[in-house]
């Protein structure tokens, strides 16, 4: 067997592994995938941005993981987070999103009363293409700052009532549990895409084709590209 580059994600010194050259078996395929999340809250509950890699203003950045293997996830994050002029316009910015992340000041009870609101106007707003609600992750926010004023069962209740199913104690400033509260909402919709899948729902669409604003389902936009990763 013959191949160009490690299959490792952890070596920074090895190529991407979706770009091995023969095999004597035939090739695995690499996916490579786009997911639009949102981030929404009251003012004040903390800035998920900078965390991340920003490309276009303060309001959109760009995550990129690599799963497994197999699968390269290029992740939209659109933060709009305590932005009061968003109000009237959160429907343009929720349009194709496929998970969401509700977040909360731990330190503040009122942004947690008020998550219920950005909770109902998420699935009031946008939904998957079979009518079922996107998944939603709530995150108890500014862990750095203070131990919180609401206790963690009264998080758990309020998760069960609203059927959110997980949330985090979160820190944005020092990046505490934002990887993992992603991770839980990627796997979320990973699970979708299968589901999909068995309905032969899911189209190939050109690499880097990064754009929110297309006109096709959120399912069927999940594959940007797909090449020859390896052997199996």
């Amino acid at each position: 067997m013959d191949v160009s580059c490690s299959t490792s994600p952890d070596d920074p010194g090895n190529e991407p592994c979706w770009q091995f050259t023969r095999c004597e078996s035939p090739p695995l395929l690499c996916s490579e995938l786009l997911f639009k999340f949102l981030i929404v809250g009251e003012f004040g509950v903390g800035r998920f941005s900078p965390t991340y890699k920003i490309t276009i203003g303060a309001d959109f950045s760009l995550k990129q993981l690599r799963w497994n293997r197999t699968t390269k996830i290029n992740l939209q994050l659109w933060d709009i987070a305590g932005h009061e002029r968003y109000g009237y316009m959160t429907r343009v910015y929720y349009k194709y999103a496929v998970a969401a992340a509700v977040v909360f000041d731990v330190s503040r009870m009122e942004t947690f009363q008020l998550a219920h609101k950005w909770i109902q106007d998420i699935r009031e707003k946008v939904s998957l293409p079979d009518g079922s609600p996107i998944p939603i992750v709530l995150m108890a926010n500014k862990s750095d700052l203070t131990d919180g004023i609401i206790q963690t069962d009264v998080i758990s209740r309020y998760c069960r009532e609203y059927a959110i199913g997980a949330w985090f104690i979160t820190s944005a400033k020092e990046n505490v549990n934002i990887d993992e509260a992603m991770a839980y909402l990627v796997e979320q919709v990973l699970e979708m895409k299968a589901v999909e899948a068995t309905k032969d729902s899911i189209v190939l669409q050109e690499p880097n084709a990064l754009d929110a604003s297309s006109t096709s389902s959120p399912l069927n936009r999940f594959i940007l590209n797909e090449k020859p990763c390896g052997c199996g």
